[in-house]
C-alpha cells in the first residue's frame, strides 16, 4: 500500500487549519504553565512539580511558534504527538502520588487524550498530503544525466578556448610585468 492509498483523515486546507489552531493551543497553554506552574500543580496534587510543568510550557510554547511560523507544519505537529506522550507519561506517574488528586489529573488526562487524538489525525494528515507533494515533484522533476553543461561535445569543445587573448584591461599593468615574470 503506497500513500497515494491510503487516505488522510483531514484535506491539505483542514489539516493546515487544525495545525494553526493547534499552534495557538499550545502557545496558549505554554504561557499558562510557564506563568502559573504552582496553580496547575496545586489543582493536581504534584507539588514539586513546577519545574517539570515550566519546562513543559517552554516546550509548548516553541513548537506552537513553530507550526504557526513553518510554512509545513508536518514535523512540529509530530512534535506535538511527542510532547502529548511526555505529558501522559507524567499525569500517569502523578497518580501513584499520595498528595495527587486523582480525579483532576483524570480529567488532565481525558483532555490530553482528546487534543492527543486532534494532534494525531492532523500529522497523519499533513504527512499524508507531504507525501503526494513528494510524490508529484519527482513526477515533475527533470533527469539531466546526460548533459555536461557544455554547448557542444568534449570533443568539438577541446582548443576552443586556444586562440583567446586577455584583454588589456585583465593584464598585469606593463609597470608590474616585470615582477610578474619572476
Amino acid at each position: 500500500m503506497t500513500m497515494q492509498d491510503t487516505v488522510a483523515p483531514f484535506d491539505g486546507d483542514t489539516a493546515h487549519s487544525l495545525a494553526r489552531g493547534l499552534g495557538w493551543f499550545s502557545i496558549g497553554l505554554g504561557l499558562m504553565e510557564v506563568v502559573a506552574p504552582h496553580s496547575l500543580a496545586r489543582w493536581l496534587g504534584m507539588r514539586d512539580s513546577e519545574p517539570v510543568l515550566q519546562t513543559y510550557g517552554l516546550r509548548e510554547i516553541g513548537t506552537g511558534i513553530g507550526i504557526l511560523a513553518s510554512e509545513n507544519p508536518t514535523n512540529w505537529v509530530w512534535g506535538r504527538v511527542a510532547g502529548d506522550g511526555l505529558d501522559v507519561a507524567t499525569l500517569a506517574a502523578g497518580l501513584n502520588r499520595p498528595e495527587s488528586n486523582k480525579g483532576n489529573i483524570g480529567i488532565a488526562l481525558a483532555a490530553v487524550a482528546g487534543v492527543a487524538a486532534l494532534d494525531v489525525l492532523c500529522a497523519q494528515s499533513l504527512s499524508h498530503q507531504n507525501g503526494r507533494d513528494q510524490t508529484e515533484r519527482q513526477r515533475l522533476r527533470y533527469d539531466y544525466s546526460n548533459r555536461s553543461g557544455f554547448r557542444a561535445p568534449a570533443s568539438t569543445m577541446r582548443g576552443a578556448a586556444s586562440d583567446f587573448v586577455v584583454p588589456e584591461d585583465m593584464q598585469t599593468p606593463k609597470l608590474l610585468r616585470a615582477l610578474d615574470a619572476g
